[in-house]
């Protein structure tokens, strides 16, 4: 599941060479397919060290954020079949991405953020 997503993002958006693609330690994350698939896309693996929750810390506030504002807003936190939950997450993280500013970025989106250094990158980036 790890590597299909990762594929997709790829699809979705090609990564410019020297990406750095940054996980936790699961082995998900370990398995010969996905570090085959960032090395085929010239990207960098970066794990967080081992027993250290900070190293991850933005994505960890992710998911607390996913759980708190799609999970305990339900009535019940249940979704109808696996069509429904994947249509929540899919339009709270298009929420989160797109509408939902975030305090540690200036109080912007992270779509906005993003674009906002793609001209730097670019800048920096060898042809």
């Amino acid at each position: 599941m790890v590597t299909s997503a990762l594929q997709r993002a790829f699809w979705s958006q090609p990564p410019t060479p020297g990406l750095i693609v940054h996980s936790d330690r699961g082995g998900q994350y370990c398995g010969n397919a996905y570090r085959q698939l960032l090395h085929d896309h010239e990207a960098l693996r970066s794990q967080s060290r081992r027993g250290d929750c900070y190293d991850n810390a933005q994505a960890e506030s992710l998911w607390s954020r996913l759980k708190t504002e799609v999970l305990e807003v339900r009535e019940r936190p249940v979704f109808a079949d696996l069509a429904d939950a994947q249509r929540s997450v899919a339009n709270y993280f298009d929420y989160y991405n797109h509408e939902r500013l975030h305090s540690s970025i200036d109080y912007q989106t992270p779509y906005y953020a993003h674009q906002q250094l793609l001209p730097l990158n670019a800048l920096n980036c060898p042809a």
